[in-house]
This record gives C-alpha cells, structure tokens and sequence, in this order.
C-alpha cells in the first residue's frame, strides 16, 4: 500500500476510529503523538492572520479628501453626518468592528480609493 491510498483510507475514517489508529500506532511502535499535538500550534501561529475571520478596520489617517472620506464612512456605517465627522476627525479611529474578512477589505479599499490611510486588524 502506497502513501496516496493510506491518506484515503484515513480520510475515509471517522474521528472514533482515527483516534483508535493513533493510540494502536503508539502501542506498537512506543511513541508518543503529543509531539505533534505541540507542534501544531506554532505552525498555526505562522499563518494566523489568514486564518482570521473578522476584522476591525481601523481608519489611521484622513488625507486630502475629508468630505470623500466622510462620504466614505457614512455610506459604509450608515452614520449620520455629524456622527461621521466625528469619526473622520478622530482619526486615527476604527470605522466598523468584528467584520467579516470580506466586507472589511472592501471597506479598506474604498476608504483608500479616497485617499484615506487604512488598516484591518
């Protein structure tokens, strides 16, 4: 049996017999997979900005173009004018919080094609 079939069979397996696999595995050749199990996480780490679901975005600076950036905010916020402006003069500020990885980017696109400075967090 080749690597390539062993994965499809593991893939095949369900979570119980998966575990039973590891625990025969350790048996029989007296190792341990709480190695792996610590190694996982720094790997994870590597890559955890991807992985990253929802995002703050924060405005870090206006530019040139206040009214365009206000515009900018109300129509992504649903703010008022007043409320808007505030946020713009306050920047640096976080415009929308806990968005989805998705509408954050774009948000960050439109505040930049305005000649804001933005950031995801």
């Amino acid at each position: 049996m080749d690597k390539d079939k062993i994965i499809e069979a593991l893939k095949a397996m369900s979570l119980t017999e998966l575990n039973e696999l590891v625990k025969a595995c350790e048996e029989e050749f007296g190792v341990s997979a709480a190695a792996a199990v610590v190694a996982a996480p720094a790997g994870a780490a590597e890559g955890g900005s991807e992985e990253k679901s929802e995002y703050n975005v924060l405005l870090k600076e206006i530019g040139g173009e206040k009214i365009k950036v206000i515009k900018a905010v109300r129509e992504a916020t649903g703010l008022g004018l007043k409320e808007a402006k505030a946020l713009v003069d306050g920047a640096p500020s976080v415009v929308k919080e806990n968005v989805e990885a998705e509408e954050a980017k774009k948000l960050k696109e439109a505040l930049e094609a305005v000649g804001a400075v933005a950031e995801l967090q």
